[in-house]
């Protein structure tokens, strides 16, 4: 494989994204082409949001991949980190001898250039604590860039072209390219950043936790005396990693002797009201539509950020009031029968407990009933199939799907979610497996009440379910 062209050329036009529709990877696309950059790409599967939003800023987007889509030749080939090296267009791309580059590296050359990056890293968190910032500075005037990894909906986009000095990025662990198999975040040189928690999570690129702490490791060594890093300091991976190093390193949580406390938490539906503590002493009192205490500290990071570059109190209050929240985190699809239906991207064991924890206060009047579809790479094999039955303890009835995608795992690596439903079962809990999507809308039809809350988790499309289950209902 001849890397001699990894590199982006003076002059560029014409930039083809092979695997445009990625979320990162589509929002570069819109980006370059507000910028003025010619534009097309491909992609084996043409998916809303991203595919709409392509179609609407006039990018020819070609229906799977196929070589002949760069015969005009374009000067600059942008490489997203699903394309593997047999990629009819990546054979492509090196017979004709085209430049390329991964996301990371165009969103420094084109993007970043001349902004202070601020960069949200860690395992759960980074896109609301992203978007939180992104409207802050939105609402504070400074006219911010952001490329982040979820759909804004004060926005209603996952980037933005601004003129001012800051850009925000949310910074990925996951590896880059097949000619880079290092982390996105290893690309950027932050002005400000935020490590949110480590724990074990991308089991397709990832060994083990040690594994996964020697990346994060990598990133705080590689940040500049100049950067200063907030960390959250209620987990002990974070406290290893942040020890003895020198720059300014600012922690935020529950602790007593953090920097940044998240003090007084009052919940009164649909609002959380909570206390912020600066040095020990009060800073403020905000109120937000976010539900859980792992988003009040997702806004305590996002406060602490906007803090830094002296962003007034009362702006950071009229924003945390006014944000509208993000597509597919705790996002209400819709309301039938005085039953509520809920979407978000919940799926790591950490994420799925967190997420009913936070939701159930608000829906008082009845049961929460947790759909959970195991469908990323770390969730569809063994990994957690010890730790998800203690993820769902909060729940009143629990619906789990069989992976959608299991074939793709070795057959000794696999999850199983019967296990899963037989383990709920014995600690005493209503759970009921089901091996496809039609199953569990026609039990929810039947089962489900006034008052009750269907939270359905999964990274993925989980076969339209949303919609399909309110128009059953």
């Amino acid at each position: 494989m001849d890397l001699s062209n990894n590199f982006i050329p003076d002059n560029v036009k014409h930039i083809h994204f092979i695997a445009i529709c990625g979320t990162g990877m589509g929002a570069l696309a819109c980006m370059l082409k507000d910028m003025g950059f010619d534009i097309t790409g491909s992609d084996h599967n043409m998916y809303p949001p991203m595919s709409n939003f392509l179609l609407q800023r006039g990018i020819q987007v070609f229906q799977g991949f196929n070589g002949d889509h760069m015969t005009y030749g374009p000067d600059l080939v942008v490489v997203g980190n699903a394309v593997t090296r047999d990629n009819p267009e990546a054979r492509r791309m090196f017979e004709m001898g085209l430049c390329f580059c991964s996301m990371p590296q165009a969103i420094n050359r084109f993007i970043a250039a001349g902004k202070k990056p601020i960069l949200i890293t860690g395992t759960h968190g980074k896109t609301t604590v992203s978007s939180i910032l992104a409207w802050i500075f939105h609402k504070a005037d400074l006219d911010p860039s952001f490329i982040i990894g979820g759909i804004l909906k004060n926005f209603n986009s996952n980037y933005l072209l601004g003129k001012g000095t800051y850009i925000v990025i949310e910074g990925d662990e996951y590896d880059t390219a097949f000619f880079d198999k290092g982390p996105k975040f290893l690309h950027y040189d932050p002005y400000l950043a935020v490590l949110t928690s480590v724990e074990f999570d991308h089991a397709d690129i990832f060994n083990d936790m040690d594994h996964v702490k020697h990346t994060f490791d990598n990133f705080i060594s590689g940040i500049s005396s100049k950067s200063t890093l907030f960390a959250f300091v209620g987990d002990h991976n974070v406290a290893r990693l942040i020890a003895h190093r020198d720059f300014p390193i600012f922690g935020y949580g529950k602790k007593k002797d953090a920097p940044w406390q998240l003090s007084e938490i009052m919940i009164r539906p649909p609002w959380s009201f909570f206390e912020v503590l600066k040095q020990g002493k009060r800073f403020g009192t905000f109120k937000t539509k976010l539900m859980g205490e792992h988003n009040l500290l997702n806004a305590l990071a996002a406060i602490a950020i906007a803090d830094q570059i002296k962003v007034p109190k009362a702006v950071m209050a009229q924003a945390l009031e006014t944000f509208q929240g993000i597509k597919r985190r705790q996002e209400v699809r819709g309301q039938k029968r005085d039953i509520t239906v809920m979407d978000d991207f919940a799926h790591h064991p950490t994420a799925v407990r967190e997420t009913i924890q936070a939701v159930k206060p608000f829906y008082p009047n009845g049961r929460l009933i947790a759909v959970f579809e195991p469908r990323t790479n770390t969730s569809m094999r063994t990994v957690f199939q010890n730790i998800y039955p203690l993820s769902f303890a909060q729940a009143d009835l629990v619906c789990i799907r069989k992976p959608p995608l299991l074939h793709k795992i070795p057959v000794e690596e696999r999850f199983s979610s019967e296990m899963l439903v037989d383990d709920l079962k014995n600690r005493g809990q209503d759970a009921h497996y089901f091996p496809d999507t039609d199953t569990i809308i026609d039990f929810l039809v039947q089962e489900a009440e006034p008052g009750d809350l269907i939270l359905i988790m999964s990274n993925g499309g989980f076969d339209n379910i949303h919609e399909r289950l309110l128009a059953a209902l």
